[in-house]
């Protein structure tokens, strides 16, 4: 049975994690986190994002850390988990950036993905970045450019899409859960 996946989308402290988290509760019994930051290469200041996302979970999700290889982390953890939750694809593309991987494949690698997994609902969280000004240097320009089209990408793989302001949602696609 295909559950349809999910993109919750938003800005920096949207609530877009928080929203999805609870979504993720309502939604699964057996609910995985995939969280894409790279712990060991954080500086203080992410350490403690990371610390407090770890804290908010509390032992509600099997943790998973995986800052490159998300495809393959997803169709593994869709063989024991209802609900996988993926926080969040803004840093996975930032790690590949750092890591000059090819942004373009890895997306179709994540959405081909997608379409074999039909026992379980996935579960996005993304920023997005396109909403402000253009930024002056090329490589900002470039990330904001390669997220946003990841983003479409991933959207047109979901069934539901929402954009999260002020901790508030907003249906892009689909429809608010019961």
């Amino acid at each position: 049975m295909d559950k349809g996946h999910i993109l919750v989308l938003g800005g920096a402290r949207s609530g877009k994690s928080q929203y999805a988290e609870d979504l993720a509760l309502k939604l699964g019994k057996q609910g995985a986190y995939i969280a894409t930051a790279n712990a060991k290469n954080s500086d203080e200041e992410m350490a403690k994002r990371i610390e407090l996302h770890i804290l908010r979970r509390k032992d509600d999700f099997t943790n998973i850390e995986e800052s490159l290889e998300l495809a393959g982390a997803i169709k593994k953890a869709a063989k024991m988990h209802d609900v996988i939750l993926v926080d969040c694809l803004t840093l996975w593309v930032s790690n590949l950036m750092s890591e000059n991987r090819n942004v373009e494949n890895e997306t179709t690698n994540l959405c081909e993905a997608l379409e074999e997994i039909k026992n379980a609902t996935v579960i996005f969280v993304s920023s997005e970045v396109g909403l402000g000004i253009v930024p002056q240097n090329k490589l900002a320009r470039e990330f904001r450019d390669v997220l946003g089209l990841l983003n479409q990408k991933v959207a047109k793989n979901c069934a539901e899409v929402y954009f999260i302001a002020a901790g508030l949602p907003l249906i892009l696609k689909g429809s608010l859960p019961k």
